[in-house]
């Protein structure tokens, strides 16, 4: 893993444990792998969001915490939490 996908990795894994509470310690890292995202937003756009349609390289990104799977999308310049009760969030 890079070092900027380790950062990625580590921002992700902090916000998660402070939307639930907890420490990071307690969250687990399941996948992160490369892909391409249908749009500028990640494929992840939050409300009235408008976002380029081109095809955006980035970073899925997958963590465990009280048996449950939480899904992050990145790239070089943006974190997203996916699909969480239903939203998209920018972080």
């Amino acid at each position: 893993m890079s070092s900027s996908q380790q950062d990625i990795v580590d921002r992700a894994r902090h916000d998660l444990a402070q939307r639930l509470g907890t420490t990071e310690t307690g969250i687990d890292l399941e996948l992160a792998e490369q892909t391409d995202f249908p749009d500028a937003a990640l494929g992840a756009p939050i409300e009235d969001e408008m976002s380029a349609q081109v095809i955006t390289p980035g970073w899925r990104i997958t963590l465990q915490a009280n048996g449950k799977t939480y899904e992050y999308r990145a790239n070089a310049r943006q974190l997203r939490l996916f699909n969480l009760n239903g939203e998209n969030y920018r972080i």
